[in-house]
């Protein structure tokens, strides 16, 4: 069922309302402008493809996004190509606004800009006052994600009966936390997909071209357009998820299957993150599926804490924390990437779950969660990957990949580089866990259950070994200590410290 245009929650006036709009290319929805009539500035520059190595897959999507908006907005657009954006705002010569950057990084670049008016950033449920104003509100308190959640959902009045959530609950997390499927399918509808038109064979052409004359380099290889890259499609895709999937999404998101990359999950966090949805309009829609009976109350509920829970708490941690915060390294991990897995490789490895989940990012620019968790994340971290690298490697490799996604998510959630700001323990798991919460480990050359020898699963050996590196410290988090005692049981430690030190960067 349509939903209506959203109204931004951040302010939507500027000083001048005939002021020329510049829109980034994660800022491509309606709310972004202050009304239906006004002028646009958008820049694509080829050198921010150049600088870095993103997923081909990516670069296509921001592309069609940005082109299919010019195309939309007609001549109330300029369309501006250029090697830098400092050089097209000052070409330009008309006073600008532009809606708070994402990045702290393009934030320093509009304000080394004259005559750029930085307005209340926009496509999130809650503000940066808001947010402000509930830190001051907890004093000493840490800043946990269940309490900014609850508040919002009070302040939304969303899932709630009166004052109090509906159900009884405010979570309902223990409910969606079923393992993958035996029969290794999932029993809901495929996703929503996108029809490719003009504009992308246009894209596509001009990435072939710029491969081809060695002006940048991609990593993954093309593919079909799989997201939304217009405020329609974005509204297609969240109808038909809402109708067909979300009732399912709940009780097995954290469930992987081998041959099904996508499960119940709603690939509208790519849409999402250009600016193309709103998180209340999706929360709102989740909440009317409930209402009406078509969507089970823990699925809705677990929507529902990912888009204005999860999402706007990343959002504003990034802002909150220090800049340095992204060179954190608390488990002072220093080495490199691999290539194999820089390169997405995943027909370079052997254990199953990682060479899928590789060969899956590869094909398609995206895994869910789960996959970059506790696949990617958690072999990133057992082998003490240097975190900035592995950021900058997620940022670059996932077509949902920002600067401000990433550092939290990354530095905090997977690789505990940030000491316990985001969690109060690292996201580490062998073998067991993937064995329970997917069906990797069928077929699999490794077995989970063993720590040494040639049948040693790659995740079991890793954990204990990371577990024996950070024993001292680990020891004193109440959440690991237990684990760090398990090293005592363990007889065959010192074969499985050796085999891991010769393991080194090699693929599994």
């Amino acid at each position: 069922m349509p939903t209506p245009e959203p109204a931004t929650t951040a302010a939507t006036t500027s000083a001048r309302p005939d002021t020329v709009r510049w829109l980034f290319a994660d800022q491509l929805g309606p709310s972004f402008l202050d009304h239906p009539e006004q002028r646009v500035l958008l820049v694509e520059s080829r050198k921010v493809f150049a600088r870095r190595r993103f997923h081909r897959q990516k670069a296509h999507l921001v592309l069609s996004a940005m082109r299919h908006r010019a195309a939309e907005l007609g001549e109330r657009c300029t369309y501006v190509r250029a090697d830098r954006y400092a050089d097209a705002v000052r070409d330009f010569g008309e006073p600008l606004t532009v809606c708070h950057p994402t990045s702290r990084s393009a934030l320093r670049l509009v304000g080394r800009l004259p005559g750029v008016e930085v307005l209340p950033a926009r496509g999130y449920a809650t503000s940066m006052e808001q947010f402000d104003t509930w830190v001051r509100s907890r004093g000493q308190r840490r800043l946990l994600l269940e309490d900014f959640y609850r508040e919002s959902r009070r302040r939304f009045d969303i899932l709630l009966d009166g004052d109090e959530p509906v159900g009884g609950r405010w979570n309902y997390d223990a409910d969606n936390r079923e393992p993958a499927p035996r029969s290794g399918e999932l029993d809901v509808p495929a996703p929503w997909w996108p029809t490719e038109d003009a504009i992308d064979e246009e894209v596509r052409a001009d990435l072939d071209r710029w491969e081809a004359d060695g002006d940048v380099s991609f990593v993954g290889v093309d593919g079909p357009r799989r997201f939304a890259a217009t405020r329609d499609e974005a509204r297609q895709a969240l109808a038909h998820f809402v109708e067909h999937r979300l009732d399912r999404f709940g009780p097995t998101e954290d469930a992987v299957l081998a041959d099904d990359p996508w499960m119940s999950h709603s690939l509208l966090s790519a849409p999402l993150n250009l600016g193309l949805l709103e998180p209340l309009e999706m929360a709102h829609a989740a909440e009317e599926a409930y209402r009406s009976g078509d969507a089970r109350l823990p699925s809705v509920e677990g929507f529902v804490r990912q888009v204005i829970g999860w999402r706007d708490y990343v959002w504003h941690l990034y802002w909150q924390q220090d800049a340095d915060y992204r060179d954190r390294n608390a488990l002072r991990a220093t080495t490199s990437l691999p290539e194999w897995f820089a390169e997405l490789d995943g027909d370079a490895v052997q254990a199953r779950c990682l060479s899928t989940v590789l060969g899956n990012l590869r094909n398609h620019g995206w895994v869910h969660h789960i996959p970059r968790l506790m696949i990617l994340g958690n072999y990133a971290m057992q082998h003490g990957w240097q975190p900035a690298e592995v950021t900058d490697w997620f940022h670059r490799s996932f077509v949902d990949g920002y600067d401000w996604v990433m550092v939290p998510n990354v530095v905090g959630m997977s690789q505990h580089a940030d000491g316990g700001v985001m969690a109060t323990k690292p996201y580490a798991a062998g073998g067991a866990y993937i064995d329970r919460m997917t069906d990797f480990c069928k077929g699999c050359r490794y077995d989970p259950k063993v720590r040494v020898g040639e049948k040693a699963c790659p995740y079991t050996a890793g954990y204990w070994a990371f577990l024996h590196r950070h024993k001292d410290s680990f020891a004193r988090n109440h959440r690991m200590a237990q684990a760090v005692r398990g090293l005592d049981r363990l007889k065959d430690l010192e074969p499985l410290l050796e085999q891991e030190a010769h393991r080194g960067s090699e693929a599994p």
